[in-house]
């Protein structure tokens, strides 16, 4: 979690410095002090009340902190530590001044939202990347997670100031705006654009409210044991899954005010976001134990054996965000390690790491096509990355081999996809799931077919564990 956001000057090179420096350093810019910088690295992304104690980040006591660089390398030539044949297209977005905390596609993947510790919510062109708007009157302080409707009409913000904002995406214009006596640490609207989901800080708990009154719907107090981290809502708008410091999951029920499930010591230590798959059966989280975790939520079998699927061993830090592709058939996360790591979901294994942001990358998104991923970072930037040709990059081609998949060509789409080996159901499978789907003329994520292979395909990866 992070302190208070700093403002050049407001502290003296001494006082904000977390650990003495071998070596003098050249003098620094004067907007911002050396010491300043120094602080703002080893702090967590949310934020705490005054006079409680910052909690330093446990996974990097161990490292050395070293200066950033006075200048970013042009994007045309940079690909940080990307192996030569993992290299995929991107592009680097520059306007925000300060943290980029969240980000999102919207206006049918030709637009880019996102929010920032700068005390600004931006809306950018996804084809130039060029910024579009700057949405007014702007917070009063840095902004914790913004959040757009399916439909892409409303945009609400949560902000340091403990107020939530909203406008209409459209025309730009205020709707409303509303203040809490807690910090809101997570803001989510709901798919269908009539709720909004808050999660407060002090109060640990979430509150539902109506987005054309800005009026409470249910505020339910002490919902966890410690403070929430993130919340989301299920496709059909009817549940809020809350994650918290306290490693727990729980579900509530707006029609019935009750919390639905629960389940405690989800991860070995505090879990940092979640996110429904499209069908609503499945509740992935991500925690800063390095893991991520896939629950089935719909049939409720891990109330007995606490079945789910651990991703592991695809980032090297904790791991803060989290998000599913339309179709559910890959998953993308950002940790501390400053890489976006790629998954499959059916073979539950990483598939890519995309590696080129210079600080912890804060959160992800993925446009609807699946051909674009989205990834906003403490070093200032966004970065668009062109996925589309994923699967025939030789570095994937090779890890799928390497577990023991054989790859075919899609005789629909010319795509390889992949098959185990000795399956001996394969041959009959010429064309990949998708151009399957579209042959049946099958109803996308919401139909039946698409409900049984989330149902079957989530498998915890070959060096991942289960929950007992």
């Amino acid at each position: 979690m992070a302190s208070h956001p700093l403002c050049p000057g407001s502290a003296s090179d001494h006082e904000c410095r977390l650990l003495p420096l071998a070596q003098p350093i050249a003098p620094v810019s004067r907007k911002a002090s050396w010491g300043v910088l120094v602080r703002a690295v080893g702090c967590f992304k949310l934020s705490l009340p005054e006079g409680q104690q910052m909690q330093a980040d446990p996974l990097a006591l161990e490292k050395k902190l070293s200066r950033p660089e006075e200048e970013a390398t042009p994007a045309e030539t940079f690909w940080g530590d990307q192996e030569p044949l993992s290299k995929i297209p991107f592009k680097i977005l520059r306007g925000h001044e300060h943290f980029v905390s969240s980000c999102h596609f919207c206006v049918d993947d030709t637009k880019l939202l996102s929010g920032s510790y700068d005390s600004t919510v931006k809306l950018w062109d996804a084809v130039s990347g060029s910024l579009v708007h700057d949405f007014k009157p702007k917070p009063q302080a840095p902004v914790l997670e913004c959040s757009v409707s399916a439909d892409s009409r409303r945009i609400v913000a949560a902000s340091y100031d403990k107020f939530l904002r909203a406008w209409d995406l459209e025309t730009g214009k205020p709707l409303w705006q509303t203040d809490y006596d807690s910090f809101i640490i997570s803001c989510k609207l709901s798919p269908d654009g009539k709720y909004v989901a808050l999660g407060l800080d002090m109060a640990r708990a979430i509150c539902i409210m109506d987005t054309r009154t800005a009026s409470t719907i249910s505020l339910i107090k002490d919902h966890h044991r410690k403070s929430i981290t993130a919340c989301c809502f299920d496709p059909d708008s009817q549940r809020v899954a809350s994650v918290s410091l306290d490693k727990c999951i729980k579900i509530w029920d707006v029609t019935s005010q009750a919390t639905l499930l629960t389940i405690t010591n989800a991860h070995g230590n505090a879990i940092s976001n979640c996110c429904f798959t499209f069908s609503g059966h499945f509740l992935c989280t991500s925690s800063w134990d390095k893991s991520l975790k896939i629950w089935n939520v719909h049939t409720g079998e891990f109330r007995n054996q606490g079945a789910c699927a651990t991703l592991m061993q695809g980032h090297e830090g904790s791991v803060s965000c989290c998000c599913f592709a339309r179709d559910s058939s890959f998953l993308v996360s950002g940790g501390l390690d400053k890489s976006v790591a790629v998954w499959d979901v059916g073979e539950g294994y990483r598939k890519l790491s995309l590696k080129g942001h210079a600080d912890w990358v804060l959160d992800v998104a993925i446009s609807k096509d699946k051909k674009w991923i989205l990834s906003a970072s403490r070093d200032k930037t966004m970065r668009l990355w062109n996925v589309e040709e994923i699967d025939k990059i030789p570095l994937v081609m090779e890890c799928k081999k390497a577990m023991g998949l054989k790859l075919k060509q899609c005789v629909g789409c010319d795509r390889p996809f992949s098959i185990f080996e000795g399956d001996t159901s394969s041959e009959i499978f010429n064309e990949c799931v998708f151009c399957r789907r579209e042959a049946k003329d099958l109803p996308d994520e919401s139909s039946s077919s698409s409900s049984e292979q989330e149902n079957s395909s989530p498998m915890p990866p070959p060096t991942g564990s289960t929950d007992d």
